[in-house]
Protein backbone atom coordinates (compact mmCIF):
# COMPACT_ATOMS: atom_id res chain seq x y z
CA UNK A 1 0.00 0.00 0.00
CA UNK A 2 2.43 2.42 0.70
CA UNK A 3 4.52 2.03 -2.33
CA UNK A 4 1.32 2.10 -4.39
CA UNK A 5 1.23 5.33 -2.65
CA UNK A 6 4.56 6.49 -3.11
CA UNK A 7 4.38 5.58 -6.58
CA UNK A 8 1.10 7.54 -7.23
CA UNK A 9 2.66 10.86 -5.38
CA UNK A 10 5.67 10.63 -8.05
CA UNK A 11 2.93 10.16 -10.77
CA UNK A 12 1.66 13.28 -10.20
CA UNK A 13 4.51 15.32 -9.69
CA UNK A 14 4.69 15.39 -13.86
CA UNK A 15 0.84 16.17 -14.42
CA UNK A 16 1.79 19.27 -11.98
CA UNK A 17 4.93 20.36 -13.76
CA UNK A 18 2.60 19.82 -16.98
CA UNK A 19 -0.84 21.69 -15.90
CA UNK A 20 1.75 24.70 -14.48
CA UNK A 21 3.41 24.95 -17.88
CA UNK A 22 0.60 24.91 -19.73
CA UNK A 23 -1.47 27.36 -17.03
CA UNK A 24 1.74 29.95 -17.24
CA UNK A 25 1.96 29.74 -21.11
CA UNK A 26 -1.70 30.68 -21.94
CA UNK A 27 -1.47 33.23 -19.60
CA UNK A 28 1.36 34.99 -20.60
CA UNK A 29 0.84 34.62 -24.37
CA UNK A 30 -2.19 36.48 -24.43
CA UNK A 31 -0.54 38.76 -22.12
CA UNK A 32 2.51 40.38 -22.19
CA UNK A 33 3.43 41.99 -18.31
CA UNK A 34 2.88 45.53 -20.11
CA UNK A 35 -0.98 44.20 -20.59
CA UNK A 36 -1.11 42.93 -17.03
CA UNK A 37 0.36 46.15 -15.80
CA UNK A 38 -2.51 48.42 -17.66
CA UNK A 39 -5.29 46.17 -16.47
CA UNK A 40 -4.19 46.46 -12.74
CA UNK A 41 -3.06 50.54 -13.23
CA UNK A 42 -7.05 50.87 -15.12
CA UNK A 43 -6.59 53.09 -17.74
CA UNK A 44 -5.36 52.22 -21.41
CA UNK A 45 -3.84 55.43 -21.55
CA UNK A 46 -1.15 55.18 -18.74
CA UNK A 47 2.52 56.29 -19.13
CA UNK A 48 5.20 54.06 -19.59
CA UNK A 49 6.76 55.26 -16.52
CA UNK A 50 3.96 54.56 -14.86
CA UNK A 51 3.74 50.78 -16.56
CA UNK A 52 7.39 50.27 -15.50
CA UNK A 53 6.84 51.40 -11.76
CA UNK A 54 4.09 48.70 -11.67
CA UNK A 55 6.23 46.10 -12.88
CA UNK A 56 8.96 46.84 -10.75
CA UNK A 57 6.79 46.68 -7.16
CA UNK A 58 5.32 43.74 -8.33
CA UNK A 59 8.18 41.70 -9.89
CA UNK A 60 6.90 41.89 -13.59
CA UNK A 61 10.26 43.92 -14.58
CA UNK A 62 12.25 40.70 -15.27
CA UNK A 63 12.72 38.55 -17.83
CA UNK A 64 10.10 35.87 -18.61
CA UNK A 65 11.71 32.57 -18.19
CA UNK A 66 16.01 33.86 -18.59
CA UNK A 67 17.92 36.37 -17.30
CA UNK A 68 21.05 37.21 -18.94
CA UNK A 69 21.60 40.04 -16.60
CA UNK A 70 22.74 38.22 -14.25
CA UNK A 71 25.41 34.85 -13.49
CA UNK A 72 24.71 31.50 -12.38
CA UNK A 73 21.72 29.88 -10.89
CA UNK A 74 20.22 33.22 -10.94
CA UNK A 75 19.94 33.43 -14.53
CA UNK A 76 16.83 30.98 -13.75
CA UNK A 77 15.68 32.40 -10.06
CA UNK A 78 16.07 35.61 -11.28
CA UNK A 79 12.83 35.54 -13.55
CA UNK A 80 8.73 36.18 -13.31
CA UNK A 81 8.09 32.19 -14.20
CA UNK A 82 10.40 31.01 -11.02
CA UNK A 83 8.56 33.65 -8.69
CA UNK A 84 5.09 33.08 -9.92
CA UNK A 85 5.06 29.22 -10.72
CA UNK A 86 7.46 27.56 -9.67
CA UNK A 87 7.26 28.46 -6.48
CA UNK A 88 4.15 26.95 -6.70
CA UNK A 89 5.17 23.64 -6.10
CA UNK A 90 6.28 24.75 -1.97
CA UNK A 91 2.49 26.40 -1.87
CA UNK A 92 4.50 29.90 -2.00
CA UNK A 93 1.36 31.78 -3.62
CA UNK A 94 3.14 35.12 -3.59
CA UNK A 95 0.98 38.72 -3.92
CA UNK A 96 -1.51 38.96 -5.90
CA UNK A 97 -1.67 41.40 -8.82
CA UNK A 98 -3.84 43.82 -6.51
CA UNK A 99 -0.72 43.68 -3.90
CA UNK A 100 -2.94 41.10 -1.81
CA UNK A 101 -1.02 38.19 -0.05
CA UNK A 102 -2.71 35.14 -1.68
CA UNK A 103 -2.33 32.93 1.25
CA UNK A 104 -3.65 34.77 3.84
CA UNK A 105 -6.58 35.86 1.55
CA UNK A 106 -7.13 31.04 0.95
CA UNK A 107 -7.11 30.79 4.71
CA UNK A 108 -9.99 33.13 5.22
CA UNK A 109 -11.84 32.25 2.21
CA UNK A 110 -12.02 28.43 2.57
CA UNK A 111 -13.79 28.45 5.62
CA UNK A 112 -17.27 29.90 4.19
CA UNK A 113 -16.57 27.48 1.07
CA UNK A 114 -16.55 24.36 3.03
CA UNK A 115 -19.43 25.52 5.74
CA UNK A 116 -21.27 25.38 2.43
CA UNK A 117 -19.40 22.33 0.59
CA UNK A 118 -19.61 20.00 3.55
CA UNK A 119 -23.87 19.93 4.51
CA UNK A 120 -24.31 20.23 0.52
CA UNK A 121 -22.79 16.91 0.33
CA UNK A 122 -23.87 15.19 3.69
CA UNK A 123 -27.43 15.58 2.75
CA UNK A 124 -27.22 15.24 -1.40
CA UNK A 125 -25.73 11.85 -0.57
CA UNK A 126 -27.82 10.79 1.86
CA UNK A 127 -31.18 12.06 -0.35
CA UNK A 128 -29.77 10.82 -3.33
CA UNK A 129 -29.33 7.16 -2.34
CA UNK A 130 -32.34 7.12 -0.18
CA UNK A 131 -34.87 8.26 -3.26
CA UNK A 132 -32.20 5.43 -5.51
CA UNK A 133 -33.13 2.98 -3.10
CA UNK A 134 -36.44 3.78 -3.61
CA UNK A 135 -36.96 3.38 -7.27
CA UNK A 136 -34.65 0.08 -7.26
CA UNK A 137 -36.76 -1.21 -4.91
CA UNK A 138 -39.82 -0.03 -7.11
CA UNK A 139 -37.71 -0.93 -10.13
CA UNK A 140 -40.29 -1.84 -13.35
CA UNK A 141 -43.08 -0.07 -11.82
CA UNK A 142 -44.76 3.35 -12.53
CA UNK A 143 -42.85 4.80 -9.64
CA UNK A 144 -39.75 3.77 -11.14
CA UNK A 145 -40.82 5.28 -14.68
CA UNK A 146 -41.83 8.53 -13.06
CA UNK A 147 -38.82 8.57 -10.29
CA UNK A 148 -36.81 8.73 -13.39
CA UNK A 149 -38.70 11.02 -15.28
CA UNK A 150 -38.27 13.24 -12.58
CA UNK A 151 -34.79 12.88 -12.51
CA UNK A 152 -34.21 13.75 -15.79
CA UNK A 153 -36.33 16.90 -15.92
CA UNK A 154 -34.44 17.85 -12.45
CA UNK A 155 -31.13 17.93 -14.37
CA UNK A 156 -32.12 19.17 -17.39
CA UNK A 157 -32.72 22.59 -15.93
CA UNK A 158 -29.74 25.19 -15.29
CA UNK A 159 -28.40 25.76 -11.44
CA UNK A 160 -29.48 29.95 -12.61
CA UNK A 161 -32.82 28.75 -12.33
CA UNK A 162 -32.77 27.34 -9.09
CA UNK A 163 -31.36 30.28 -7.69
CA UNK A 164 -33.79 33.07 -9.10
CA UNK A 165 -36.31 30.67 -8.19
CA UNK A 166 -35.23 29.94 -4.61
CA UNK A 167 -34.39 33.43 -3.62
CA UNK A 168 -37.46 34.83 -5.05
CA UNK A 169 -39.62 31.94 -3.47
CA UNK A 170 -38.12 31.91 -0.07
CA UNK A 171 -36.14 35.37 0.68
CA UNK A 172 -38.30 38.07 -1.57
CA UNK A 173 -41.68 36.53 -1.65
CA UNK A 174 -41.97 34.66 2.08
CA UNK A 175 -38.80 36.23 4.03
CA UNK A 176 -38.11 33.07 5.45
CA UNK A 177 -33.98 33.63 4.67
CA UNK A 178 -31.68 36.50 3.26
CA UNK A 179 -31.23 36.58 -0.48
CA UNK A 180 -27.62 37.05 -0.04
CA UNK A 181 -24.52 37.62 2.31
CA UNK A 182 -22.65 36.19 4.88
CA UNK A 183 -21.71 36.26 8.78
CA UNK A 184 -19.51 34.46 10.91
CA UNK A 185 -20.61 32.29 13.86
CA UNK A 186 -24.08 31.15 14.84
CA UNK A 187 -25.51 33.94 12.63
CA UNK A 188 -24.16 32.39 8.89
CA UNK A 189 -26.68 29.68 9.68
CA UNK A 190 -29.69 31.58 8.31
CA UNK A 191 -27.57 32.80 5.32
CA UNK A 192 -26.64 29.21 4.27
CA UNK A 193 -29.56 27.77 4.51
CA UNK A 194 -31.02 28.94 0.97
CA UNK A 195 -27.69 27.98 -0.82
CA UNK A 196 -27.41 24.49 0.89
CA UNK A 197 -31.18 23.68 -0.01
CA UNK A 198 -31.34 25.26 -3.64
CA UNK A 199 -27.71 22.86 -4.22
CA UNK A 200 -28.78 19.92 -2.90
CA UNK A 201 -32.00 20.15 -5.00
CA UNK A 202 -30.02 20.95 -7.82
CA UNK A 203 -27.82 17.51 -7.75
CA UNK A 204 -30.93 14.95 -7.13
CA UNK A 205 -31.31 14.36 -10.37
CA UNK A 206 -28.00 13.53 -11.71
CA UNK A 207 -27.14 11.75 -8.46
CA UNK A 208 -29.82 9.55 -8.26
CA UNK A 209 -29.98 8.57 -11.45
CA UNK A 210 -26.23 7.49 -10.77
CA UNK A 211 -26.80 5.52 -7.85
CA UNK A 212 -29.52 3.68 -9.64
CA UNK A 213 -27.97 3.01 -12.12
CA UNK A 214 -25.54 1.03 -8.98
CA UNK A 215 -28.02 -0.44 -7.60
CA UNK A 216 -29.75 -1.91 -10.47
CA UNK A 217 -26.66 -3.21 -11.58
CA UNK A 218 -25.55 -4.45 -8.39
CA UNK A 219 -29.35 -6.28 -8.22
CA UNK A 220 -28.47 -8.27 -11.22
CA UNK A 221 -25.66 -10.29 -9.66
CA UNK A 222 -25.75 -13.74 -7.99
CA UNK A 223 -24.90 -13.00 -5.02
CA UNK A 224 -28.74 -11.04 -4.68
CA UNK A 225 -30.12 -14.21 -6.20
CA UNK A 226 -28.66 -16.12 -3.61
CA UNK A 227 -29.55 -13.90 -0.78
CA UNK A 228 -33.43 -14.01 -1.92
CA UNK A 229 -32.58 -18.05 -2.73
CA UNK A 230 -32.02 -18.07 1.40
CA UNK A 231 -35.89 -15.75 1.88
CA UNK A 232 -34.12 -12.98 2.87
CA UNK A 233 -36.78 -9.93 2.19
CA UNK A 234 -36.29 -7.48 -0.64
CA UNK A 235 -35.30 -4.78 1.88
CA UNK A 236 -33.11 -6.57 3.90
CA UNK A 237 -31.15 -7.60 0.46
CA UNK A 238 -31.16 -3.75 -0.83
CA UNK A 239 -29.54 -2.49 2.52
CA UNK A 240 -26.99 -5.03 3.79
CA UNK A 241 -25.89 -6.41 0.55
CA UNK A 242 -26.88 -4.20 -2.68
CA UNK A 243 -25.84 -1.06 -0.60
CA UNK A 244 -22.63 -2.63 0.92
CA UNK A 245 -21.58 -3.89 -2.21
CA UNK A 246 -22.06 -0.60 -4.45
CA UNK A 247 -19.77 1.50 -2.34
CA UNK A 248 -16.69 1.18 -4.50
CA UNK A 249 -18.46 3.63 -7.34
CA UNK A 250 -20.16 5.72 -4.48
CA UNK A 251 -16.83 6.36 -2.96
CA UNK A 252 -15.54 7.09 -6.45
CA UNK A 253 -18.19 9.79 -7.03
CA UNK A 254 -17.74 11.14 -3.48
CA UNK A 255 -14.26 11.21 -2.72
CA UNK A 256 -13.26 12.74 -6.27
CA UNK A 257 -15.28 15.61 -5.67
CA UNK A 258 -14.03 16.52 -1.98
CA UNK A 259 -11.40 19.07 -3.91
CA UNK A 260 -14.79 21.24 -4.45
CA UNK A 261 -15.11 21.31 -1.17
CA UNK A 262 -12.38 23.45 -0.42
CA UNK A 263 -12.50 25.16 -3.58
CA UNK A 264 -16.06 25.97 -3.63
CA UNK A 265 -18.96 26.30 -6.27
CA UNK A 266 -18.13 29.46 -8.36
CA UNK A 267 -21.86 30.07 -9.13
CA UNK A 268 -23.47 29.40 -5.93
CA UNK A 269 -20.88 31.41 -4.28
CA UNK A 270 -20.99 34.32 -6.52
CA UNK A 271 -24.93 34.43 -6.55
CA UNK A 272 -25.24 34.25 -2.63
CA UNK A 273 -22.47 36.55 -1.59
CA UNK A 274 -20.14 33.83 -0.06
CA UNK A 275 -17.04 35.16 0.50
CA UNK A 276 -15.44 31.89 -0.30
CA UNK A 277 -12.64 30.57 -2.83
CA UNK A 278 -15.38 30.50 -5.48
CA UNK A 279 -16.32 34.06 -5.52
CA UNK A 280 -12.28 34.53 -5.03
CA UNK A 281 -11.56 32.77 -8.54
CA UNK A 282 -14.65 34.79 -10.09
CA UNK A 283 -13.24 37.54 -8.87
CA UNK A 284 -9.75 37.58 -9.96
CA UNK A 285 -11.04 36.63 -13.04
CA UNK A 286 -13.11 39.90 -13.43
CA UNK A 287 -10.36 42.01 -12.32
CA UNK A 288 -7.96 40.00 -14.73
CA UNK A 289 -5.54 39.31 -11.59
CA UNK A 290 -3.62 36.60 -13.29
CA UNK A 291 -1.91 35.59 -9.95
CA UNK A 292 -5.21 34.71 -8.59
CA UNK A 293 -6.46 32.79 -11.57
CA UNK A 294 -2.62 30.63 -11.24
CA UNK A 295 -2.59 29.88 -7.77
CA UNK A 296 -6.63 28.55 -8.34
CA UNK A 297 -6.13 26.50 -10.99
CA UNK A 298 -2.67 24.91 -9.05
CA UNK A 299 -4.19 24.50 -6.17
CA UNK A 300 -7.30 22.53 -7.84
CA UNK A 301 -4.99 20.45 -9.41
CA UNK A 302 -3.64 19.35 -6.66
CA UNK A 303 -6.39 18.73 -4.65
CA UNK A 304 -7.82 16.79 -7.73
CA UNK A 305 -5.12 14.33 -7.53
CA UNK A 306 -4.86 14.44 -3.78
CA UNK A 307 -8.92 13.41 -4.49
CA UNK A 308 -7.81 10.62 -6.67
CA UNK A 309 -5.64 8.75 -4.52
CA UNK A 310 -7.84 8.79 -1.38
CA UNK A 311 -10.29 7.26 -3.62
CA UNK A 312 -7.92 4.24 -4.46
CA UNK A 313 -7.23 4.30 -0.43
CA UNK A 314 -10.79 4.01 0.51
CA UNK A 315 -11.44 1.12 -1.77
CA UNK A 316 -9.52 -0.96 0.38
CA UNK A 317 -11.62 0.08 3.04
CA UNK A 318 -14.45 -1.29 1.95
CA UNK A 319 -13.43 -3.97 -0.10
CA UNK A 320 -11.02 -6.27 1.43
CA UNK A 321 -10.71 -7.90 -2.03
CA UNK A 322 -9.12 -4.80 -3.42
CA UNK A 323 -5.02 -4.96 -2.81
CA UNK A 324 -2.65 -2.57 -4.23
CA UNK A 325 1.35 -4.17 -5.04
Amino acid sequence: MIAYIVRRLLYAIPILIGVNLLTFVLFFVVNTPDDIARSQLGDRRVTQEAIDSWKAVNGYDRPIVFNTKVAGVEKLTNTIFFDKSVRLFAFDFGRSDSGRDISYDISQRMWPSLVIAVPTLLVGILVNITFAMLIAFFRATYIDFWGVVLCVILLSISSLFYIIAGQYLLSKLFHLVPISGYDTGLNALKFLILPVVISVIHGIGSGTRWYRTIFLEEIGKDYVRTARAKGLGEGIVLFRHVLKNAMIPILTGVVVVLPLLFMGSLITESFFGIPGLGSYTIEGIQRQDFAIVRSMVFLGSVLYIFGLILTDISYTLVDPRVRFS
